[in-house]
C-alpha cells in the first residue's frame, strides 16, 4: 500500500540544527500530513481505548474517562521515516504508565511487547520498555488545540524517540505479548524497530 502524504517541503539546514537531527534527516516547519489510507472520524461519543493484557483481561475507558486521567505536557522532536523532522513539538496527552497502573489495578497483565491497533486496523509493534518510564504517552492535544484527526485525533500514540510510524494515528488498542511480532510496515519491510540515530528504515538495516 502506498502511503498518502502531502505538505513536503525540504529547506536548507543550518548549522546550528545538524546536532538535532539524526542521520538522513532534514528540518521542516511544516507538519506533513503521511498515512497509508484514508483519515477516519470517529466520534467522541463512539470513540474508546483498550488495553488487553496476556491473560484474556482488558481495561476499556471511553473518552470522558480517558480524559479524566491524570494529563501532561510534552515538548518533543519527532522524526519521520520518510526524512523530515519537526522540533519542539508541543503535545498533550495520558502517559503509557498512567494507563498501565490504571490497568493494572483491573487485574490487566502487561508483557514484553504490545501491538497497537488503530481505526481502519493499522498496527505497529514496539517493547514495552519503549512505552514506559516517560517514552510513551496517547496524544490527544497538539500546539494547544484538540489534535486534528489529519494528525492522528482524537487520539494517536507518541513515541518520539522512534521514527513517527510507530507512533500510530488513531488508536485504539494496546495489546500486550509474550513475543514479538510485525505490524503492518514491519510486514512489509519496514525496521522492525525503528531508531532514527541508528537509522533503521528497512528490514535490512543494522
Amino acid at each position: 500500500m502506498t502511503p498518502i502524504s502531502r505538505g513536503f517541503r525540504g529547506r536548507r539546514q543550518p548549522e546550528a540544527t545538524a546536532a538535532r537531527l539524526p542521520p538522513g534527516q532534514y528540518e521542516t516547519r511544516d507538519f506533513p500530513v503521511l498515512s497509508a489510507g484514508p483519515t477516519p472520524h470517529t466520534p467522541l461519543s463512539a470513540w474508546d481505548l483498550m488495553l488487553r493484557g496476556l491473560d484474556g483481561k482488558s481495561a476499556r475507558w471511553t473518552w470522558d474517562e480517558f480524559a479524566a486521567l491524570p494529563r501532561q505536557k510534552i515538548t518533543v522532536d519527532i522524526h519521520c521515516v520518510t526524512k523530515w523532522s519537526k522540533f519542539d513539538t508541543d503535545w498533550e496527552g495520558v502517559s503509557i504508565d498512567t494507563l498501565i497502573a490504571e490497568a493494572a489495578a483491573k487485574g490487566v497483565a502487561t508483557g514484553g511487547y504490545v501491538m497497537a491497533r488503530s481505526d481502519g486496523e493499522y498496527t505497529t509493534n514496539i517493547p514495552l520498555a519503549d512505552l514506559t518510564n516517560g517514552k510513551g504517552w496517547i496524544a490527544f492535544g497538539y500546539g494547544g488545540s484538540p489534535l486534528a484527526p489529519e494528525h492522528g485525533g482524537p487520539a494517536r500514540l507518541l513515541v518520539p524517540h522512534l521514527y513517527f510510524w510507530k507512533s500510530a494515528k488513531w488508536v485504539r488498542e494496546l495489546r500486550f505479548m509474550e513475543t514479538d511480532s510485525p505490524g503492518f510496515w514491519e510486514s512489509l519491510g519496514y525496521h522492525n524497530y525503528g531508531d532514527p540515530w541508528r537509522e533503521q528504515r528497512y528490514s535490512g538495516d543494522e
